[in-house]
């Protein structure tokens, strides 16, 4: 069949959940046996959010391809199995770059280079490039910021040539919200008359409507809605607040949200959706009734979206154990030796999470230290792995200064070095260890048993690595190296086997955490949990 174009855009105000609805959808239609794909269109001109401080963005994902991305990548990939790639994130600053170094190469042929047509032409290219492929029956893009923002214009001007030249292959969700005005104790369905307004005013009319809203619109209201806005009643959806992000596919098709695409798309469909797996999870989520406490001990711990895939990969992983979820954060510059013990010690695991920088990192050594004492099951990712080994060099193998040389150049003891091609760069965008590496670990050891393999293969975001040179002095002291890169044989992996289960990665399992699929080592981390509540 010809690949069908789902356009999903956002009015009134941003952080309505356009990801999660396109993921929703997404998942309805994969479970109807279509081949399906997301990508994010970014208004912003950073080329990636790479260099983006996480107050400003949140989590950066990475894509296997080794591309840095919008965080909603990550909802993609949990609710879909599916892997994304560079192919699935493209920003204004990625568009104009490639514009304009066609233009330097004099591809446009001495034409004046203007938003229409050139900016827009190279907007559909990658609206079309994974429909191109072949391999996709449905094409999802989700247009990010809120229709009325000057920098979202030429992504809406596109998409209005696209609805043209596409005809009844292509089809335009828009997300709206319905506030509940308290004092007036009432819904009101203005702003997103406003907003519909606004999207008619670019020349594009939506085909569906979702109202994110927290309280019952009466089926009264959602028909003035469809009156005013010229869209079909039935094609007019309410999206309600879920106790879990996980519960919205079942919402939407309970409303028939993939019947509607697939009609207005003319795709032939018979039967449900099947959602066995998905329902499972549903279940085991609803039916928990134990409760796991994980400590997660970072500097952006007050951010809801800085560490979204930790927090994620952790819930799934308590859910398909059967249990609940207490996530605790633990602002890792809050965390000294006095009260150390008593933001742990109740705790059943320990995660110490990644990121860069100096701030908040002494914390991180002292909530290790006490971890590694008191025998408490603990995660450390990325630089919280490079926390776990410079904390054992300092407090077991006695080099008091011992340090990475990104918190401090001139250590004496840089157990934690810059990777030897990361010393001639310059520029900080997509220029670290990105994307997926292969890891062959060592045989017995926990983390081999986690993934019931010695070949596997993980997402990396880091410039500085754990220094070959002092391997022989962690091992004999009793911290062992049990994963690296079969290439260069980089360190990926350590972990102290007497401890009921003290692990450190310098990849980030998170990135393959999926809703069917809860990472090996996530899944191997709250049994460890949960046993150690047990005893």
């Amino acid at each position: 069949m010809e690949t069908k174009y789902i356009f999903v855009t956002g009015g009134v105000v941003s952080s309505l959940g356009k990801g999660i609805i396109s993921s929703s959808l997404a998942r309805l239609l994969l479970s109807r046996g279509f081949r399906v794909t997301i990508q994010k269109f970014d208004p912003y001109i950073n080329i990636d959010p790479g260099t983006l401080n996480p107050y400003e963005h949140g989590e950066c994902y990475v894509t296997v391809d080794g591309h840095e991305a919008d965080l909603d990548l990550g909802h993609y990939e949990r609710f879909t199995n599916v892997p994304t790639t560079r192919a699935n994130n493209v920003t204004t600053g990625r568009i104009y770059q490639s514009v304009i170094d066609k233009e330097r190469r004099g591809d446009y042929l001495g034409k004046t280079v203007q938003i229409i047509p050139h900016i827009t032409d190279e907007i559909k290219r990658n609206v079309k490039l994974l429909g191109n492929t072949g391999k996709f029956d449905f094409v999802i893009t989700e247009i990010g910021g809120t229709v009325g923002d000057i920098e979202s214009l030429p992504f809406l001007e596109s998409m209005r040539q696209l609805k043209w030249e596409l005809g009844s292959n292509c089809v335009c969700i828009h997300l709206t919200y319905v506030p509940f005005l308290n004092a007036a104790k009432e819904l009101k369905t203005k702003p997103t008359q406003h907003s519909v307004k606004q999207l008619q005013e670019v020349g594009i009319q939506p085909d569906i409507l979702i109202l994110r809203t927290e309280k019952d619109i009466p089926l009264a209201m959602r028909k003035k809605v469809a009156l005013f806005c010229n869209v079909s009643p039935d094609a007019v959806i309410q999206s309600i607040d879920m106790p879990s992000i996980y519960e919205v596919p079942l919402m939407m098709h309970e409303q028939h949200l993939d019947e509607i695409i697939l009609r207005k798309t003319n795709t032939p469909y018979s039967g449900e959706p099947d959602m066995k797996q998905w329902l499972s999870f549903i279940d085991k989520m609803k039916s928990a009734k134990k409760v796991v406490t994980i400590g997660l001990v970072g500097k952006y711990v007050e951010l809801q979206d800085a560490y979204k895939s930790i927090n994620e990969a952790l819930f799934q992983s308590a859910t398909h154990n059967g249990y609940k979820l207490r996530l605790v954060s633990i602002h890792s510059e809050k965390v000294n030796d006095n009260n150390v013990e008593g933001l742990l010690k109740d705790m059943d695991g320990v995660v110490v999470a990644p990121g860069f920088g100096q701030r908040g990192i002494e914390g991180k050594f002292v909530a290790l230290k006490w971890c590694r004492e008191h025998d408490k099951p603990t995660f450390g990712i990325c630089l919280g792995m490079q926390c776990m080994v410079i904390e054992f060099a300092r407090n077991v193998l006695h080099l008091e200064e011992a340090n990475s040389t990104e918190m401090n150049p001139q250590t004496p003891y840089n157990v934690i070095d810059l990777m030897e091609e990361q010393k001639s760069i310059s520029n900080m965008g997509g220029t670290m260890r990105l994307g997926a590496y292969n890891c062959t670990l060592k045989a017995g050891s926990k983390v081999a048993k986690a993934y019931g393999s010695s070949q596997i293969s993980e997402r990396h975001r880091h410039r500085f690595e754990f220094n070959e040179e002092y391997r022989n002095r962690f091992e004999e002291a009793g911290m062992k190296c049990v994963g690296e890169n079969p290439d260069t044989h980089l360190v990926e992996v350590v972990e102290i086997p007497e401890k009921k289960w003290y692990i450190g990665t310098q990849y980030h399992p998170e990135y393959s955490s999926t809703v069917l699929n809860p990472n090996p080592l996530f899944m191997s981390f709250i049994k460890a949990a949960i046993d150690n509540q047990k005893n």
